[in-house]
């Protein structure tokens, strides 16, 4: 006779549920209150059926709500009571598939600390093995080919596993309990070490060569995570330099890899919550203060900068490189191995092939990458962590959002670029793939695409694409849509921008916002560049409510190259004369100024802009800072990096109607050069008048409208000296500024923008 106090319950979950060690995580837990029943996966989360007395079964769901595995991610968790069920025991039941269903998929995590401690013991059967990993950490994007997440659907499907590797796969007390990616030195990956196509070591006998090469002095490939890192040691000038020639990258500054927190300590001033980001699951590079007197490190890995971009090993073979012993380099550059503006290289062919004269040695294994995906980089905000790029650790998790969202790709803008498809309340902005310049971008773009669309089984209904016609995500969209009958629906840049800002903040109201965009460059609705832009914004449409005033930009897309040109620009229509001592002016001929000036008075390849990045660039060659630049943004980072942190005082930036104007800014500019002020007061003043127009603005549309929420979007916004200012500035002024957490400020968030606002305008 059936027991009254036996009870049977269906749970289902989603979220990031596979290949975090959730099953195991049920089992021992079902065990441990004495439970029956199954787990299995599902191609739509995690399934259980579990059955015991009520008081068991609440006591396993309270547990298993509260204290899930440490990567999981619990999206939803859907409990029921249902006819009672009679099991043996508890079991853990194979996967099973079900066509349009769907899950997230985790993101690479970085070595745990459990895998840490048996890589360097020698007692451990994977004792220096490179390739080390458990269910808690390892690769998960960028081997996954399909879901369910399982071996047969990963690059390790080829290493068939040894008894001992098979023991613990099977085990579910074993923290290698269906660690996909699970190997040992017996049945797993191995690495070597190769010059000119040559195999001269293999093992752990090629992790020693490839250090003695660093420490010579050479440039080295190493295949790492999600792609092949161009590497050297950090503290020797010319190795720096030579890749620097190399690499085609005069200077942007490298990201650096560190063994330790100590280590890193010794160069920059670290926080608690740097600590905490640097040493997290997801192991970014991390923006940090220089220490003004540290131990020596090169120059050239961070000219004119204030920051080093330091990261700490992610990997058990980075932590082999790194391991601290006696005239071995202690800072490694870790820098994406491409020339400048290709994809990161993945392939071991591909990497022979186009990193043969970057690199002198390649450190390689044979463990297949599926899917490239660059390392992220995190800023500090406030001690908070603020996106700069999202990439590795990152992506592929979703953006949650409140709205529940129709199957939509976002094609994403020009540079910096990533797509997005939605799917319920499920945004997938992709993984950072780069500046769309070249058919190898492109390409990889498309893959990344079709890659996204098979994993979480999405088939746009829609496309939203920039209003840019010449861009190559536009092109995309609009062949695609063509050939596919997919609507398409055109997002203007900057008002993508703050609807990704208000998704970004879980943002649910049809009430508008104050938007800040300010950026580089963005197609307007009248056919010319914004970037300076103060919106009033929601998700369904903006009004253009104020911008800098349009200047020429002599020579189009050279002006962006050359912020002497601008500077130029900016000094003609403001009246002001052309004195050969101004710096701009002296780093330009004579023949070159009267083109220029030809070129703006009849309006000659000088198409307007009122771009915020412009504004900045001009500043910078007017100082003498930076008259042109060899990568984006260059001379606004230079600028930022003098700013005199002690300085209050701002000049004036006239308002008048819709348009900011700055002839005033520039005669005071002017005035305070040819009266000796620094160029580190002058920076700070006109960050501070940047800062200062603002609230001026925000407060005047507040009187019209009462809007007190203020968006930040656009690269501009990457800028720190602003953001911690002019934060703190709009909540003494009893506004509520809404920042981005999850996705970059930058172009990374417009895809997620373009999506949010299709959407809108579907629903609406």
């Amino acid at each position: 006779m059936a027991s009254v106090s036996h009870k049977s319950a269906h749970i289902h979950i989603t979220g990031i549920v596979q290949g975090v060690g959730f099953r195991p995580c049920v089992y021992n837990l079902a065990v441990k209150h004495q439970l029956t029943g199954w787990v299995c996966n599902t191609a739509s989360g995690v399934e259980i059926e579990v059955s015991g007395s009520r008081q068991d079964l609440n006591t396993f769901i309270h547990d298993l709500q509260s204290a899930p595995p440490p990567l999981a991610q619990i999206d939803r968790f859907d409990a029921k009571w249902i006819k009672a069920v009679y099991f043996d025991d508890f079991t853990i039941i194979h996967s099973q598939d079900q066509p349009g269903d769907f899950i997230p998929v985790s993101p690479d995590i970085a070595i745990c600390k459990d895998c840490r401690q048996e890589l360097f013991d020698p007692k451990d059967r994977r004792y220096r093995y490179p390739f080390i990993n458990c269910t808690n950490c390892g690769p998960r994007f960028t081997i996954i080919q399909d879901i369910p997440y399982d071996r047969p659907n990963t690059s390790m499907q080829s290493f068939r596993l040894c008894p001992n590797c098979k023991s613990e796969y099977e085990d579910p007390k074993n923290r290698r309990f269906h660690a996909q990616p699970i190997a040992c030195p017996v049945c797993g990956p191995q690495v070597w070490f190769e010059v000119n196509g040559q195999r001269l070591a293999k093992r752990n006998k090629a992790v020693q060569m490839a250090r003695n090469w660093l420490k010579a002095g050479k440039i080295l490939a190493i295949k790492g995570l999600g792609g092949f890192h161009l590497s050297c040691d950090a503290a020797n000038p010319q190795a720096v330099n030579n890749l620097r020639l190399r690499k085609q990258r005069t200077d942007k500054p490298f990201a650096l890899m560190a063994f330790d927190l100590k280590a890193i300590s010794q160069y920059c001033n670290l926080t608690d919550a740097a600590s905490k980001l640097l040493q997290s699951p997801q192991a970014p590079i991390v923006l940090l203060p220089i220490k003004r007197y540290g131990i020596p490190i090169a120059n050239n890995t961070a000219p004119h900068q204030k920051r080093l971009g330091f990261m700490l090993p992610y990997t058990p073979l980075h932590l082999l490189l790194l391991e601290p012993e006696q005239d071995y380099p202690r800072i490694l550059v870790m820098t994406s191995a491409n020339i400048s503006e290709e994809p990161i290289a993945y392939r071991n062919d591909e990497a022979r092939l186009r990193l043969n004269k970057l690199a002198d040695g390649f450190l390689m294994h044979d463990r297949p990458i599926y899917m490239r995906t660059d390392d992220s980089v995190f800023a500090q905000l406030d001690l908070k962590p603020y996106p700069i790029r999202r990439a590795r650790g990152f992506a592929p998790n979703p953006i949650r959002v409140v709205q529940n969202l129709p199957n939509i790709l976002g094609a994403g803008p020009h540079l910096k670029n990533t797509f997005c498809l939605s799917r319920d309340h499920y945004a997938f902005l992709s993984h950072y793939i780069g500046d769309l310049e070249n058919s190898e971008t492109l390409q990889a773009y498309e893959n990344a695409i079709t890659h996204y669309e098979k994993l979480f089984r999405i088939k746009p209904k829609i496309i939203a694409y920039d209003m840019h016609p010449d861009y190559l995500a536009t092109r995309y969209a609009k062949k695609r849509a063509e050939e596919e009958g997919i609507p398409l629906i055109p997002v203007q840049h900057h008002h993508a921008h703050i609807a990704a800002c208000l998704a970004d903040n879980k943002w649910e109201s049809s009430n508008p916002v104050i938007g800040l965009s300010f950026d580089g460059t963005g197609y307007g609705t009248d056919g010319h560049i914004w970037g300076g832009e103060v919106l009033i914004a929601g998700y369904n449409d903006f009004n253009r409510r104020y911008h800098l005033a349009e200047v020429p930009m002599p020579g189009g897309d050279r002006a962006v190259m050359k912020p002497a040109r601008m500077a130029l620009s900016y000094l003609i229509t403001s009246n002001i004369a052309l004195e050969p001592d101004l710096p701009p002016i002296k780093s330009l001929t004579e023949m070159e100024i009267d083109v220029i000036k030809h070129q703006i008075q009849n309006h000659i390849n000088t198409p307007l802009t009122s771009s915020m990045g412009r504004l900045f660039d001009a500043v910078a060659a007017l100082l003498g800072i930076r008259q042109e630049v060899n990568y984006e943004a260059q001379a606004a980072i230079e600028l930022e990096a003098i700013a005199d942190p002690y300085e209050e005082d701002y000049y004036i930036l006239d308002i008048d109607g819709h348009t900011i104007h700055t002839q005033a800014l520039f005669e005071a500019i002017v005035i305070d050069m040819q009266n000796k002020v620094s160029i580190n007061k002058i920076s700070a003043k006109f960050h501070q008048s940047i800062i200062k127009m603002v609230l001026d603005i925000c407060n005047i549309i507040r009187k019209e409208t009462g809007i007190q929420h203020v968006a930040l979007s656009g690269g501009v916004w990457q800028n720190l000296y602003l953001m911690s200012h002019i934060i703190p500035a709009l909540e003494n002024a009893q506004f509520i500024p809404l920042v981005h957490h999850q996705t970059p400020p930058n172009d990374s968030c417009v895809a997620l923008g373009q999506v949010m606002v299709a959407a809108h305008q579907v629903n609406h």
